[in-house]
């Protein structure tokens, strides 16, 4: 445990990689965590001669603290651990983390491919998802039909969802002709379907949605779908850098 300072169980036990701090709490909550050996209540914090153990297993010690995947989503998955309706996960094809368990930054919808990174650092995670990161998400959008100036230049300046408004940081003209045109799109946040909802804004609709950057981190052309890539220490640097330096 860092430094001799106590410092709240949630926080911990996202520092280990373990869960969020949302999560941790309701672990809190459900009488899961102990603090040398005694039930442990919201609030509460340890310091480093303190025994933290969750179900019964200590913190981990010694080990990388935060590890982050860029995986290549493929269509036709879903970004959560399980689901009623039998569909494949994207936690299906992981490598095992050294220690915690892998979050997802953030979600991709079904029919949306590309690229994910998930981390065993709760906190990262937070602040990557967080509005306030102000991290951009890059994609890559097979429009159907010839979109009007008029309309892209609404998509750059704002649309009306039902959940606010909302507004590309840049729309570019990738490739494509006829009916099937590909743009590059970027926005700072991560709501719900936010880019196939702003082009339907607008009268249009998304045919393929492809992720391809999330803040610093890009998906390499080479990099087959269905398949993880370990980020190097440095590359976590510069994610942990996007996410605080504003």
């Amino acid at each position: 445990m860092a430094g001799d300072t106590p410092q709240r169980l949630q926080k911990l036990i996202a520092q280990a990689g373990l869960a969020s701090r949302r999560q941790a709490e309701a672990w809190i909550e459900a009488g899961r965590v102990q603090v040398n050996g005694q039930p442990a209540k919201l609030g509460d914090r340890a310091a480093s001669d303190d025994a933290v153990t969750v179900d019964g297993r200590p913190l981990p010690e010694g080990a990388e603290t935060c590890q982050v995947l860029a995986y290549h989503k493929p269509a036709g998955q879903i970004t959560s651990r399980s689901d009623e309706q039998d569909r494949p996960t994207v936690f299906d094809n992981l490598p095992e983390p050294s220690h915690g368990r892998w979050i997802a930054v953030g979600r991709l919808d079904f029919q949306t491919s590309g690229l994910l990174l998930l981390t065993t650092d709760g906190q990262l995670a937070n602040r990557l998802m967080h509005p306030s990161g102000q991290v951009q998400r890059r994609y890559l959008a097979r429009v159907r039909g010839t979109p009007r100036q008029e309309q892209l230049e609404r998509l750059t300046a704002g649309v009306e969802l039902e959940d606010g408004m909302a507004k590309f940081e840049y729309v570019r003209e990738k490739r494509g002709q006829g009916s099937n045109r590909w743009y590059e799109v970027a926005l700072r946040e991560g709501r719900n379907r936010a880019v196939r909802r702003m082009w339907e804004a607008v009268g249009l609709e998304v045919g393929r949605l492809i992720r391809i950057g999330y803040g610093p981190v890009l998906l390499a052309r080479d990099h087959p779908a269905g398949e993880a890539r370990w980020l190097s220490r440095k590359e976590i640097q510069v994610l942990k850098y996007a996410c605080t330096a504003k």
